[in-house]
């Protein structure tokens, strides 16, 4: 956003997204580099590609043939598979039908809103020329359309009315959807019309556009005396030499959301719409398709009282300059008069014509010369109008507030946002005019939303360090592999050449304003150069590529149990992850006088106070409650971001977090349980565990009344518990007989005998807790099975459950049984994902990925956490990115769209219909339309021949509907 000025709070519309492609220009860069540039985008046919495009050669032999258009390429193309068009169905849809739908998505995208997922109302309001191809392409092949398509299919993909509710289909926008039509004026009408809808309430965001590709596309005219069209294919608009114009196609969207709801929500604001107004003529004036002064004065003066601008503050207007004898005075005197009730002053107000350099867009020509407009404010640039060389005698510039821009100049400002007008006036007397203004900055302090030096120190009240993650995940995703890797090296590219963009914003866009396909790649990065050289290079360890076929895929959450603990588990996360954080906070300060300290200064201890910390983290008395409030916080993170458990496994002290999750326990009163059943088992006598690389059945002969199997943790690997010297002579015989086994760093033998002592105190402090039936189904420690509600409700179950043996590889055998599954290890280290992936012959189809980083990798707790959830992401798993994104300050911006793969989808016109005449005929916009009220002969005779061309025109179309209604 622009940060000349400041947001005063008024019901104006933000431009918070654009998309067009025009003559010479595929998309708005291009467009901008050619208007910066003064290039006409006007094309010269050879008299070969005029026959090859099927204009009659006796029409290209007459001296009034003007072998120029201005055209768009690729009109023949279509991303037919993206939309979910059947290759009969993209055939016969209009061209134009097809540009808009696919500049509507990518509007949206340059938006940064995704509107499968968007809660709010989306309308359209869309207008479009007549369909040509309809008439040249399908009409004189109907035998084959009958007999593929059928006939109401043919008429739904070229009637203009159904252009918009079409990308309301497409796109699953639930707001007003609007065909519009009112000639040359019809984009800018339509404008209007999203403004008054956003400004109603019927919409939240409004797209509105227009679009012309006319056929044949590759055809010239017949330039008669009079008419509005040039006799040599140039527009030399308000020039004493101006003869009029010439046909352009295009297509231009722009995407309008309320001013104070963009700047809330971290939009991105491309410019913003003071006002708008519409008016029609009436009868008052020469002729129905003659311009008024009084009806185009009386529409800009409405548009700038609405706007509450005075005249002298705007710098520039884009005229509807169509180059007319007519036309152009009219228009001056018209923006004269209305200007003059303000102001005498002379010559301040820069004007200007697109139809100079891309020809008459007619239904697209107002939306137009709209994004020209926005994209000079952005620029602070005003592009040159061409061709003009010696003012039309017929305007008194000298005299009036304007003056034409004939080259690239600096937009100077002096105190006042750069404001700017633009006109647009349809045939029949439809007028309309918008007043822009450059994107504002938020006041701080501002009533309308919360300034980022407020919303940083609100982060800060409540104890967050940093207000912004030093990792960002970017997530892209595509619907074919190939659109995925292009999808990656334009961002690539884009980055590399924006490097002062900030990350975090482009990982926000990215997530939150963009639909996620089947194919998929995540990286997690740094800062810009680090995402560049990952979205490049494709480092291993920072992408990641996937087909995601099935999105049911079922997430486990595992929590493992002592031994896995280590000082500043999650520190990272504590600092930056306002729920994480307040999870511990709230556990931590709930606990204090229950275990007579502050955990958190044992699990996030300053430097001098890391090896005491070390130490008293080992006793059983804190590690329980350690372990669980570190699970817990974690567990709801991931909830809170939409990672929801389907069941949960829990490793001894593991599955009291599981329980809390579901509701066995309330929270409260599992941390009681969980510090009396620390302090109960820091009481006992010294124990020890060791690990062995056997089954249960082969430890069977060693066990004895020292010895008990205190865990089943794979069918090979398993957990023996006793006294130290039992289980020291048991490690030695071990090793005489080849058995590599490990000691584990605990101080008591837990899950032995050496815990009977601690059962009946820890009865009757269970005995006296609210027990529930679990609400997330739990494989159970004692069983190996499913948790009943029976045993969840029974006080004896968890009395059991410090004693006897951790069934956890006979709980995972059960999960693999149900395929595509995701296991996910909620709390330190990968205990359990390396011990649940030793099931060898179960775990194939399943991933197995863990929360926080083992102690010994020198990772960030961020970047790890966040490869996670992009490898959760990339197997399907839906995120609530808004969720993720609620406490960092973040914005939307404009970043690569959708790359779509177009494929040629034709039906080739009749060669035995003279097509160039159905054109003249057609083409009411710039052909036999009288401009010069002097030469009333003349007007009568076009005028008769213009109704007769129409009558013959709908006459055709009438026809046409009769054959698809039988």
């Amino acid at each position: 956003m622009n940060n000349s000025n400041t947001f005063t709070g008024l019901d104006e519309i933000a431009i918070i997204g654009m998309s067009g492609c025009f003559p010479g220009a595929k998309n708005l860069d291009e467009f901008w580099q050619n208007l910066q540039n003064g290039v006409e985008s006007v094309s010269f046919f050879t008299e070969e590609e005029l026959i090859s495009s099927g204009v009659d050669k006796n029409d290209i032999n007459q001296p009034n043939y003007v072998k120029a258009k201005a055209i768009l390429e690729d009109v023949d193309l279509f991303d037919a598979e993206f939309f979910e068009f059947t290759p009969k169905e993209a055939e016969i849809t209009d061209p134009q039908h097809r540009f808009f739908l696919e500049h509507a998505w990518t509007a949206l995208e340059n938006a940064g809103y995704d509107s499968k997922t968007y809660p709010g109302q989306i309308g359209v309001y869309a207008g479009v020329g007549m369909d040509t191809y309809f008439l040249f392409h399908l009409y004189p092949n109907r035998e084959l359309l009958e007999a593929s398509v059928g006939k109401f299919r043919t008429l739904i993909g070229n009637r203009g009315d159904f252009l918009p509710t079409l990308v309301s289909y497409k796109l699953n926008l639930k707001g007003p959807s609007v065909n519009v039509q009112t000639a040359c004026s019809t984009s800018l009408v339509a404008v209007h019309f999203a403004c008054q809808s956003l400004l109603n309430g019927e919409s939240d965001i409004a797209l509105a556009g227009g679009v012309l590709i006319n056929m044949p596309h590759k055809a010239g005219y017949l330039y008669q005396e009079g008419s509005i069209l040039s006799p040599d294919g140039h527009c030399r608009a308000f020039d004493a030499n101006a003869q009029g114009t010439l046909t352009g196609n295009g297509v231009g969207i722009v995407v309008l959301k309320l001013l104070k709801n963009a700047i809330a929500d971290g939009d991105y604001i491309h410019a913003v719409i003071k006002s708008s107004a519409i008016n029609n003529d009436g009868s008052f004036k020469v002729g129905y398709t003659a311009p008024s002064v009084n009806g185009q004065a009386k529409v800009i003066a409405e548009a700038l009282s609405i706007s509450g601008v005075h005249p002298e503050t705007i710098s520039y207007i884009e005229t509807h300059g169509t180059g007319t004898n007519l036309g152009d005075p009219i228009e001056i005197a018209a923006l004269t008069k209305c200007f003059r009730a303000s102001t005498q002053k002379k010559n301040f107000c820069a004007i200007g014509s697109l139809k100079t350099n891309i020809g008459h867009l007619d239904a697209a020509a107002g939306v137009a010369g709209l994004i020209k407009t926005v994209l000079a404010l952005k620029h602070k640039q005003i592009p040159p109008s061409l061709h003009f060389a010696k003012p039309n005698p017929q305007i008194d510039f000298a005299n009036s507030p304007f003056y034409v821009n004939t080259q690239l100049s600096a937009w100077e400002t002096n105190g006042t946002p750069r404001r700017a007008g633009v006109s647009s006036f349809g045939i029949g007397g439809t007028n309309a005019h918008i007043i822009l203004e450059e994107a504002p900055v938020m006041k701080q302090g501002s009533s309308t939303s919360l300034s980022l030096q407020d919303a940083t120190q609100t982060l800060r009240d409540q104890g967050v360090e940093e207000q912004r993650r030093r990792y960002q995940v970017l997530v892209l995703s595509a619907k074919t592999s190939t659109a995925l890797e292009t999808a990656t090296s334009n961002l690539a590219n884009y980055c590399q050449q924006n490097l002062k963009i900030n990350l975090a914003d482009v990982a926000y866009t990215l997530s939150i304003g963009r639909q996620a396909f089947a194919y998929r790649r995540f990286i997690v990065a740094q800062d810009i150069q680090d995402a560049v050289k990952a979205l490049t290079i494709k480092e291993q360890q920072l992408d990641f590529n996937h087909c995601q076929e099935l999105n049911n895929h079922s997430v486990i959450f595992m929590f493992p149990g002592q031994g896995s603990q280590y000082v500043n588990m999650g520190r990272e996360l504590y600092k930056t992850e306002l729920i994480f954080k307040e999870q511990i906070d709230y556990c931590a300060e709930f606990l204090q006088p229950h275990l007579g300290l502050d955990l958190r200064n044992l699990l996030y201890p300053n430097d001098e106070y890391q090896e005491i910390a070390n130490q008293q983290l080992q006793q059983t008395s804190l590690t329980q409650p350690a372990l669980f409030i570190v699970e817990y916080a974690l567990a709801q993170l991931w909830i809170a971001w939409g990672v929801r458990p389907s069941a949960m496994i829990g490793h001894s002290i593991g599955e009291y977090v599981a329980a809390c999750i579901a509701g066995v326990f309330s929270l409260e009163d599992a941390l009681i349980l969980v510090a009396i059943r620390g302090r109960l088992m820091q009481q006992q006598p010294a124990g020890a565990m060791l690990a062995v690389p056997l089954s249960a059945a082969e430890l069977q002969p060693w066990l004895n009344e020292n010895i008990c199997l205190a865990a089943i943790n794979s069918p090979n690997n398993c957990v023996v518990s006793g006294t130290t010297q039992a289980i020291h002579d048991l490690q030695s015989k071990l090793t005489e007989q080849g058995i590599e086994s490990r000691p584990l760093h605990t101080s008591h033998a837990f899950h032995s005998q050496m815990m009977d002592s601690i059962l009946e105190p820890f009865q009757e402090k269970i005995g006296q807790i609210n027990l529930n039936s679990p609400k997330i189904p739990i494989l159970s420690n004692l069983t190996g099975n499913w948790l009943t509600k029976n045993e969840a409700t029974d006080s004896k179950y968890w009395v059991q459950h410090l004693r006897r043996t951790v069934r956890f590889s006979e709980g995972i055998t059960v999960l693999l049984q149900h395929p595509n599954q995701i296991l996910l290890e909620v709390g330190p280290g990968r205990t359990l994902s390396s011990l649940a992936q030793q099931h060898s012959n179960q775990i194939t189809k399943q991933l197995v990925v863990s929360s926080l980083r083992h102690p010994k990798i020198q990772a960030s707790d961020i970047s790890f956490f966040l490869n996670t959830l992009g490898q959760l992401w990339l197997a399907g798993v839906p995120i609530n990115w808004s969720k993720f994104y609620a406490h960092q300050q973040c914005h939307r911006i404009p970043l690569p769209t959708y790359p779509f793969e177009r494929q040629r989808y034709w039906i080739e016109p009749s060669k035995s219909l003279n097509q160039e005449t159905l054109c003249q005929k057609l083409e009411y916009n710039p052909t036999n339309i009288p401009v010069s009220p002097q030469e009333p002969e003349l007007l009568d005779k076009s005028l008769e021949k213009l109704i007769s061309q129409q009558i013959e025109i709908m006459s055709q179309q009438l026809e046409l509907l009769q054959l698809l209604k039988e």
